[in-house]
């Protein structure tokens, strides 16, 4: 019996041993996968929450380091070169890329604008400096660079546009010499025995400068034959006439012959006799003076000669800020700088939502409710943006009524005076209106206008203590559109409901907020 026993408590054992181990296989211990490895498996939970300020500044510098990074130089600058724009892209079909940098040399006394091509060499495998020439635009705030086949034979020009320290507008353009390069293998770039690029035409005068294009065949369009070659023209000051608002329009053509732009015609133009005195003060380059004539909203003056309200330009000098609107589309661009010309001020501007997209404004003065303006944009980038900005814009104090009253609009501009949940809110025919809201005075400009058959109702709050601020503090952005609707008209009282809307791509959307009632009030 004892045999018999100790038989039993050895198979007794031996279960139990088979069952630990079992469960020691099933289930690793502690000691062969440590706590902190396991939690690295284990599903998380994000809550999203609120940026605070820190955050969103972040993020700010985040982007700002990712669009320096996009137009960075892909070889070093040299001692006291300062890079003032970049061009990257592939000029010559094969798959690295190459740039073009406009820069300036601060140890050069008057230093002009050079340009710059950075190529890949194959041979060292690494980007080199090939070629750089000076232009004839010196003021960096104003330069503009861009690629265009302005022959028409699908060469690379380059045109650098801006202005030099006299106040003149400049265009140094030049053509790439290799045009069969993209044809044959590359060779080193340490073999090259004349320069890549060429100039073709350097302009300056005291107006403006245009290239003219044409429509090209369809021909040119599937690339089976050349095309033509754009003009240039450029517009200087008749010095032979008293009338400082004359001017002359030279146009320059390309020549095969000597791949040169020549002089090809001159015409005169005659501008509006204004006032000298006034005309001398406006022109004549003090700071500040033409800025704060064009502080104002100016309609665009249709080719008929009739105004169109429903594009327009709005000038804040004080804010830094243009806006233009047309084709039911508000586009906002920050003022970045200003240079005066003989005829009025050439305005460099940029998307505050698409930082890489740049205006450039040329605005002359027509007469003394009228301005001429001109515009180009970076072609390199281009997002749904048209080029009926240029012609001639009126102050919109000049709007005229329709005759016919079917047909008729909404006066920009009233007289009245209005009471509400916000205050007493006046209106004067010179577009300023004054809120009193719980004995706080609030001024600013405004306009009444109509898109879509539906009245709209702009306010623009003046960047002062003493101006409205927007909800989150701020002075210095404020600024509200509303859908105006009348009703409750009682002899010549009227009233009037505005209800908060937001104008862009999409049109006319509603914000939800709650309607501001006013009602018209005896002086």
């Amino acid at each position: 019996m004892t045999k018999r026993f100790f038989q039993l408590c050895a198979i007794i054992l031996i279960s139990v041993a088979a069952l630990g181990a079992g469960i020691v296989i099933s289930r690793p211990s502690d000691s062969l996968y440590p706590r902190k490895n396991r939690e690295r498996q284990q599903t998380r939970i994000v809550i999203p929450q609120e940026l605070d300020a820190a955050s969103r500044e972040g993020d700010q510098n985040a982007e700002r380091m990712a669009y320096e990074d996009s137009v960075s130089t892909k070889i070093a600058l040299e001692e006291g070169e300062v890079m003032i724009a970049v061009l990257t892209q592939d000029f010559d079909g094969d798959p690295p890329e190459e740039q073009f940098i406009a820069y300036r040399n601060l140890l050069e006394i008057e230093s002009p604008i050079y340009i710059a091509y950075i190529d890949y060499d194959e041979i060292g495998r690494v980007y080199r400096r090939i070629w750089n020439a000076p232009t004839a635009a010196t003021r960096p705030g104003t330069v503009s660079l861009y690629t265009q086949d302005i022959i028409g034979d699908r060469s690379v020009c380059i045109l650098v546009a801006g202005m030099n320290n006299p106040g003149e507008h400049t265009l140094t353009i030049f053509r790439r010499n290799d045009q069969t390069q993209t044809s044959r293998p590359r060779p080193s770039l340490s073999t090259s025995l004349e320069p890549p690029f060429s100039k073709i035409a350097e302009l300056r005068i005291d107006g403006s400068i245009r290239v003219q294009e044409v429509e090209r065949s369809q021909a040119y369009q599937v690339g089976i034959a050349s095309g033509q070659s754009f003009s240039i023209a450029a517009y200087g000051h008749d010095y032979e006439s008293e009338n400082m608002l004359d001017q002359m329009e030279i146009i320059f053509t390309y020549n095969p012959g000597n791949g040169l732009y020549e002089q090809s015609k001159i015409t005169r133009i005659p501008g509006s006799q204004i006032e000298q005195r006034r005309l001398r003060e406006l022109l004549s380059g003090a700071p500040g003076v033409f800025e704060r004539f064009i502080n104002d909203l100016w309609y665009y003056v249709s080719p008929q000669g009739t105004l169109d309200s429903r594009q327009y330009i709005y000038f804040d000098p004080q804010n830094r800020e243009l806006i233009f609107f047309g084709d039911n589309a508000q586009q906002v661009f920050s003022w970045q700088n200003s240079s005066h010309t003989r005829y009025g001020l050439y305005i460099t501007a940029q998307n505050i939502s698409v930082t890489t997209l740049r205006r450039f404004l040329d605005i002359e003065l027509e007469s003394l409710d009228s301005i001429r303006v001109k515009i180009f944009e970076d072609v390199h980038l281009k997002i749904g943006v048209n080029n009926s900005w240029d012609g001639s814009y009126r102050r919109a104090g000049t709007v005229e009524k329709p005759a016919s009253p079917s047909n008729a609009g909404v006066d920009s501009f009233i007289d009245a005076l209005y009471d509400g949940s916000i205050g007493k809110i006046r209106f004067s025919r010179d577009g300023v209106y004054e809120l009193n809201s719980g004995g706080a005075l609030k001024k600013g400009r405004y306009a009444f206008s109509k898109i879509n058959d539906q009245e709209i109702l702009e306010l623009r709050a003046d960047n002062t203590p003493g101006g409205p601020e927007s909800p989150g503090g701020n002075s210095a952005s404020l600024r509200e559109t509303y859908r105006v609707d009348r009703s409750g008209s009682s002899g010549s009282a009227e009233n009037l409901s505005l209800s908060r809307i937001r104008i862009g791509a999409m049109g006319i959307q509603d914000l939800h907020e709650g309607a501001i009632a006013l009602t018209q009030a005896k002086e």
